[in-house]
C-alpha cells in the first residue's frame, strides 16, 4: 500500500484557527496511535539562525508538545549544533538563539535540548553499514529519546535543493562530526594562522594525529587521522576545517543514510509546514522574499513520501514575481514549467536524496494524498 500523506491548507474559518487546525491534521494522521505513555519523544525542529525570520513559529511547537503530553509523553524539542560559525555553534549560544526567537519552555510547553552537547561532541555512534555511511554519529540526545517527531519548515535550499523532512533528520540530528561527514569525503586541516596551540584537538583526538609542529601549532597527521570531525567540535577559534570536496548527489544519498540511521527502530511521525518558503536554509542570518506563496501542512509516518508530496504541491504554486526566483525567470519562458526548487538552485538536484531513501528503504516516493 501507498503511505498516506495528510495535507490541510492554511485557508481558516472562524471556528477553527490554524493551530487548531494542525491539532485536528496531526490527530486524523495517527499520532494518538503512537505509545507515547512515559515516553521520552524528541521534536526536531529547526531554531533559526540569529537575523532569520523565517523559521516555524513557536506557536506550531507549542500544539505538537501538547498534544504529546495529552497522550502521556514527555516532549522536548531539539537540534544539533552546526557545522559552521554562526549563532548555533555550541548549545550556550544556540540556547540563547532559541529563547530569543521564541522558543522558550514559558512559549513552548516543554524545554530544548541540544540534541549534540555543549561543543557539538556529544553523540551516539550509529552502526549503519550503508553504501557511504558505515556509523553514524547522531546527537545522543536524540537517540536517548523513545520517539522521534520531525517538524520541517519546507524551504529552499543551496546544495539539498530544499530543505523537507529529510534533510531536518539526516544532518539536523547529526552531531559536528556528523555534519562533517555528510558534507566531506576528506579528512580535518589546521590553519596554522589561526591555531593558538591550546592543544584541544590533541586532547580529543583517540588516534594522536594533531601533533604540535617547530612553529608551536597543531597540524593533523593525516596518516592517523580516520576524519572523526571531533577537533573540528572543540577547536575555540575555529581553526580547524574539512576539505568540501563532497559532490552534492553525494551529499543528499548521506543524508538519506543518516535519516535512516536516526528514523530506524523506533516509531517517528513527521510534520511538514510549506510557509514562507525562502529560496535558502533557515541556518542564513537573513531571508529572502518566498518564491512562492504558502501551500499549507502535511504529516505522514514516512519522511520520503511526506517530501515528495510537498514538492509535488509545491510545484503547483505561481512564482513570487519579486523573489529570486521569479527574478531568474523573468524573460525566460522555456523555463517556467520545471521544479520550483532546481530553478532556485540550478546546481541542486532533490530527486538524489529521495531515490537513495526508497533504495535503503526509508520510504517511499509514490504515496496517497489525503486532504482535510
Amino acid at each position: 500500500m501507498k503511505p498516506e500523506v495528510y495535507f490541510t491548507t492554511f485557508k481558516t474559518t472562524t471556528q477553527e484557527n490554524l493551530l487548531q487546525k494542525l491539532h485536528r491534521l496531526i490527530k486524523r494522521a495517527g499520532m494518538e496511535d503512537i505509545d507515547f505513555k512515559d515516553k521520552y519523544a524528541a521534536i526536531k525542529i529547526h531554531f533559526g539562525e540569529m537575523g532569520n525570520l523565517a523559521f516555524l513559529r513557536p506557536n506550531y511547537a507549542k500544539v505538537v508538545a501538547d498534544y504529546v503530553k495529552e497522550l502521556g509523553g514527555k516532549p522536548f524539542l531539539t537540534d544539533s549544533n552546526t557545522l559552521y560559525v554562526g549563532s548555533r555553534k555550541n548549545a550556550l549560544d544556540h540556547l540563547d538563539t532559541a529563547y530569543l526567537n521564541g522558543f522558550s519552555p514559558l512559549q513552548t510547553g516543554c524545554h530544548v535540548i541540544i540534541g549534540d552537547g555543549l561543543k557539538g561532541s556529544d553523540e551516539a555512534v550509529v552502526p549503519l553499514n550503508g553504501e557511504y555511511v558505515k556509523e553514524a554519529k547522531i546527537g545522543r540526545a536524540v537517540m536517548d529519546a523513545d520517539i522521534l517527531i520531525s517538524m520541517t519548515h519546507f524551504k529552499g535550499h543551496e546544495m539539498a535543493g530544499f530543505g523537507g523532512a529529510v534533510k531536518n533528520i539526516g544532518m539536523g540530528c547529526a552531531s559536528r562530526a556528523g555534519k562533517m561527514e555528510q558534507h566531506s569525503e576528506g579528512k580535518p586541516h589546521i590553519n596554522s594562522k589561526a591555531c593558538i596551540a591550546c592543544k584541544a584537538c590533541q586532547k580529543i583526538c583517540a588516534h594522536d594525529a594533531p601533533v604540535i609542529v617547530k612553529d608551536g601549532k597543531s597540524h593533523i597527521d593525516q596518516d592517523k587521522c580516520v576524519g572523526c570531525g571531533r577537533c573540528i567540535a572543540v577547536c575555540p577559534v575555529d581553526a580547524i576545517g574539512a576539505d568540501w570536496r563532497t559532490s552534492i548527489p553525494v551529499m543528499n544519498r548521506k543524508m538519506a543514510e543518516y535519516a535512516l540511521a536516526v528514523c530506524r527502530d523506533r516509531p517517528c511521525f513527521h510534520i511538514s509546514l510549506i510557509t514562507d518558503v525562502s529560496p535558502n536554509c533557515d541556518c542564513h542570518s537573513e531571508n529572502d522574499i518566498p518564491i512562492i506563496p504558502d501551500v499549507g501542512m502535511l504529516v505522514s509516518l514516512d519522511p520520503v513520501a511526506l517530501d515528495q508530496a510537498c514538492a509535488d504541491l509545491s510545484n503547483k504554486m505561481p512564482v513570487i514575481s519579486n523573489s529570486i526566483l521569479g527574478e531568474k525567470l523573468a524573460g525566460n519562458i522555456e523555463h517556467h514549467h520545471q521544479d520550483r526548487y532546481t530553478m532556485t538552485h540550478p546546481d541542486t538536484d532533490w530527486t538524489e536524496c529521495l531515490d537513495h531513501g526508497v533504495r535503503i528503504g526509508l520510504g517511499s516516493r509514490e504515496y496517497e494524498l489525503i486532504e482535510i
